[in-house]
């Protein structure tokens, strides 16, 4: 504002009020304007109120330019949801939303000029119902207010009223528009209670009011990721943790909270001065989070003590360091950090599981090796895994090797080799029944987690639980078969003993990253033709555009900054973009798109081998590897030729018997069988999400020989192959070469149940009740992999 003095506005000022005062002052002996004052006061007066107008009037005419500014880039980037995809501006959107939110970062005193651009928009959009654009608008309001130092009342309240009007829409507006109702009607009542309880959640400060802990688990696959640039990768999401400490984090609390609380009575920047020179900072932190915790729990009823109790803090703090409470002047920023983030390089299935239970226990991660552990968290974790049965517990099915100790006479060597011979005992592996309590928390969870995006009802409100665990992947499609092989894991042994189910909301993200743009699938090498590895990022983005703008479109360039970083030694200036997507998209984030995971159970040539079963996500191949397309020339096509009638004896397949169910939304369809030459089968789930069946599968079956006429797609729910034939084939899962099973004689696949409803199963079949009966009538069958995107699937 210093700058406003100088410049042609001044002469403005001259001009409009000079002819009085020349008259007026010089009359009376003014030597000069500076002694007007003296001379003649009321001319003087006269000055000031003319240089004050045009003040405000030159303020006024720069947070207009400020807003047409800001509407030009808001109007960009929801142009760009207008338009497809293409080449060249694919990566554009995600970035005009990020460049906007950096500069209102860099510069918080036009936030609340894009809070006004947004809620006009948002005005407009519900008026002449253009719902493309609500969900982007929705959550840049909400991010920039929680990010904004101070917002005015009038603008706060105007705000949760546009949100409140959202509440009759179709799901996910009415969804998100409540949700975020709920949140600026907290900060209408308790300004900077949003931005306190966020820091203090994903940083663990501890204090006595307010417990939740959040924190985000980064999990890269190293199939995708070259090990050179992993390093890279690492220094991006890490960008800066190491110069944030738990005393920074305290001081922003404090400088946000009492700017928002006290408004213009307080001097954001002596304030900050203050806090970095004072010692006491625990203890002022303390305070303020009572202040604000308790105001919440009495409903924000008495605001004169509220506003008493700030103003009583912000003078204790600049007293403290020996600094005058002056007038009032312009607040400072204080941006949101970044949450803390964990990096894992995902090499071993079990490692989520791991990083769960430690984060539950409360175990540092520096100090996540068991030698670290106290005899009390040892204990801990080996309740969490079940112990497993493989025996009868009879004597008599004991081997007589372990029993020859207890025996008076010890066995002859022929009878022990006689017993492993006619042994037949078999005893599945067993298990410890859970309590009843436990089966309702399990079945409950999965309800919430699968309501409104899979069932067609409206999804129960999850339970707020101490820690929120959010696991960020980022990988292409085989990555993401491994995370539904580990969730469904986690599931199982939440079957068995439930631990984290009860402590730990689990919140699950998808970046898709790849190291190519399509690749060759392990078992479709035969195929001229290339493999799209990002198939699920696609149909993510097609049911959520947001998401398409913000991830999908930018996953391609996590890779080309850790090429930039990792050129340079990592000596150049750090990049915070990959951490600031990974915070915006976990904190924004919280609609999931259910997809359902496919299990296959596979039997081999082997007869001694046991039947295996595995789960998949996208994808599953067949392959018969002694057969290869068949490439035609003009003479092969010639019918009654010779070469015509070998090729056709030589390239026909292997016959195979095929029974499905197709899949049809009455669900009524019953199994039908046939058997036809192939020599591949490829099996993926249906492409299209947010419909009302997405628990079906596509099946092409390959033809050795592209003259004859192929059979067309069929759309099944489930499905079996068997070989009529003594050839065997190969099964590759999700594109991924370590999940390829060789000489497999026949496969069934069919939507995996969730084990949440198989406890409920087997408890009403042992009561003696309908199949259906109590809880599962509400749970879904099929589990499924939620994944948190913007604004779930699309009505």
């Amino acid at each position: 504002m210093r700058r406003c003095f100088t410049g042609s506005w001044i002469l403005k000022v001259f001009r409009s009020c000079w002819t009085g005062i020349k008259h007026c002052c010089f009359s009376k002996g003014a030597k000069s304007l500076v002694s007007t004052s003296h001379s003649c006061p009321s001319c003087h007066v006269e000055l000031v109120l003319s240089i004050r107008a045009l003040m405000e009037k030159d303020v006024g005419a720069m947070s207009s330019a400020v807003e047409s500014n800001l509407y030009r880039q808001l109007h960009a980037i929801l142009r760009e949801l207008d338009t497809d995809t293409q080449a060249g501006s694919s990566c554009n959107k995600g970035m005009l939303r990020w460049t906007l939110h950096k500069k209102v970062e860099n510069n918080p005193s036009t936030s609340v000029s894009l809070l006004k651009v947004l809620v006009k928009e948002l005005e407009k959009a519900d008026r002449f119902d253009c719902k493309v654009r609500m969900i982007p608008l929705l959550h840049t309001l909400a991010y920039t207010v929680i990010q904004s130092a101070n917002v005015p009342e009038d603008l706060i309240q105007r705000i949760y009223v546009c949100l409140k009007q959202l509440v009759t829409l179709p799901e996910p507006y009415c969804t998100i528009g409540l949700n975020y109702a709920k949140l600026m009607k907290l900060e209408l009542n308790i300004p900077g209670a949003l931005f306190q309880r966020r820091v203090i959640a994903e940083h663990s400060l501890k204090n006595e009011h307010y417990p939740l802990q959040e924190r985000v688990f980064v999990f890269v696959d190293p199939a995708v990721f070259p090990q050179a640039l992993l390093n890279a990768v690492r220094a991006d999401v890490k960008c800066g943790a190491s110069d944030w400490d738990t005393t920074s984090h305290q001081r922003r609390v404090l400088l946000h909270t009492l700017q928002a609380g006290l408004g213009r009575h307080c001097h954001g920047r002596q304030l900050a001065e203050a806090l970095k020179e004072c010692g006491n900072i625990e203890k002022y932190f303390h305070d303020v989070v009572t202040t604000v915790e308790e105001r919440i729990e009495d409903g924000g009823s008495d605001s004169d003590q509220y506003s008493t109790r700030l103003q009583q803090l912000y003078h204790d703090i600049l007293s403290s360091v020996g600094k005058d409470q002056s007038s009032s002047s312009s607040l400072v920023g204080s941006p949101l950090p970044s949450p803390e983030i964990s990096f894992h390089v995902w090499t071993k299935d079990d490692e989520i599981w791991n990083e769960l239970v430690n984060f539950a226990l409360m175990v540092n991660p520096e100090e996540q090796s068991s030698t670290f552990l106290d005899e009390d968290d040892t204990a801990k974790r080996a309740s969490c895994i079940s112990t497993m049965s493989v025996d009868s517990g009879i004597e008599g099915d004991l081997p007589l090797s372990e029993l020859a100790s207890l025996m008076v006479e010890p066995p002859a060597e022929s009878e022990v080799l006689e017993q492993k011979r006619m042994s037949q005992f078999y005893r599945r592996a067993c298990v410890r029944w859970p309590r009843a309590g436990n089966r309702m928390t399990l079945m409950m969870e999965a309800i919430k987690e699968i309501g409104g995006t899979a069932g067609g009802g409206s999804s129960l409100p999850k339970e707020e639980k101490t820690f929120t665990a959010r696991i960020v992947v980022m990988g292409d499609d085989s990555t993401l078969g491994r995370l539904g092989r580990a969730y469904y894991n986690i599931r199982k042994r939440e079957a068995r003993h439930l631990f984290l189910t009860k402590r730990v909301n689990l919140e699950i993200y998808y970046i898709p990253v790849s190291s190519q743009s399509v690749t060759t699938s392990p078992v479709q090498e035969i195929v001229p033709g290339l493999v799209d590895m990002l198939t699920i990022a696609a149909c993510l983005g097609k049911a959520d555009p947001w998401y398409d703008c913000n991830i999908s479109s930018l996953g391609g360039m996590i890779l080309k900054f850790a090429e930039m970083h990792s050129s340079v030694g990592g000596s150049s200036e750090q990049n915070s973009f990959l951490q600031d997507i990974i915070s915006y998209y976990t904190r924004t984030a919280q609609q999931p798109i259910s997809i359902p995971i496919f299990l296959v159970k596979m039997t081999f040539s082997n007869a001694d081998s046991k039947a295996v079963e595995e789960v998949f996500v996208c994808q599953l191949d067949i392959d018969f590897p002694g057969f290869r397309p068949f490439r035609a020339t003009f003479k092969d096509t010639i019918k009654g030729s010779v070469r015509y009638r070998k090729h056709t004896q030589e390239v026909s397949g292997v016959n195979v018997s095929v029974i499905y169910r197709k899949a049809s939304i009455s669900n009524r369809e019953v199994d039908r069988g046939m058997s036809l030459p192939t020599c591949g089968v490829s099996i993926c789930r249906t492409p299209s999400c947010g419909t009302k069946n997405l628990d079906s599968l596509n099946v092409d079956f390959r033809d050795s020989n592209p003259t004859r006429s192929c059979m067309s797609t069929i759309r099944v729910t489930r499905i079996s192959v068997r070989t009529l034939e003594n050839k065997m084939f190969t099964v590759c899962l999700d594109k991924d070469s370590q999940k390829t099973f060789k000489n497999v004689k026949s496969i069934e696949v069919f939507p995996c149940t969730d084990p949440g409803y198989c406890l409920q199963r087997t408890k009403s079949r042992h009561s003696a009740e309908d199949e259906d009966s109590g809880l599962s009538r509400f749970l879904n069958r099929t589990f499924s992999l939620p994944i948190n995107t913007f604004s779930g699937a699309l009505q």
